[in-house]
């Protein structure tokens, strides 16, 4: 993960993963909150990246902390609903036939509550194969053997936060 002034979601979002990872690493961009002190209670590395208004130069010094075979990606705004943490934990124990996973992507919600915006994005990779491209709107250009797979990563903006704000 990178992260910048995220203490109001960090902790739900890591909360919804508790358990399925081997390590979390997070590289906080310059967090003048309590990011910090709550990615440690977490995470397995915690480490400073200097901002460059870059967002993939944040997220492949992230990849780079890392150790594990995979790697996958969230936002603190980010979580697993219990059904895909089960799901992604019931993956772990033995799909790994593919170096790039798609998985659903739950970004937006009606009055009602229902999703109205669902799209995939590139979320599990194999460590040492990818790396991110573009300052923003970052992505990982797919190659090698890809799959997809049915379980949901859901986006959930803080209610403090409106999209004006960005």
């Amino acid at each position: 993960m990178i992260v910048k002034n995220e203490e109001e979601v960090l902790a739900r979002c890591l909360d919804s993963v508790k358990g399925i990872f081997d390590q979390i690493v997070i590289a906080d961009t310059g967090s003048e909150d309590r990011t910090a002190e709550i990615a440690a209670q977490y995470a397995d590395i915690v480490s400073p990246f200097p901002w460059t208004d870059d967002f993939s130069a944040a997220r492949n010094f992230s990849f780079s902390l890392a150790s594990t075979d995979y790697l996958m990606w969230l936002d603190a705004d980010d979580v697993l609903l219990p059904e895909d943490a089960e799901a992604l934990l019931a993956w772990k124990q033995g799909d790994e036939s593919a170096d790039l996973y798609f998985l659903p992507y739950r970004a937006d919600y009606n009055e009602d509550g229902h999703s109205s915006l669902i799209y995939l994005r590139e979320r599990i990779v194999r460590r040492g194969m990818y790396s991110w491209e573009g300052a923003v709107h970052e992505a990982i250009p797919p190659h090698g053997v890809t799959k997809t797979l049915d379980i949901c990563v859901t986006h959930r903006k803080p209610p403090s936060r409106s999209a004006g704000e960005r």
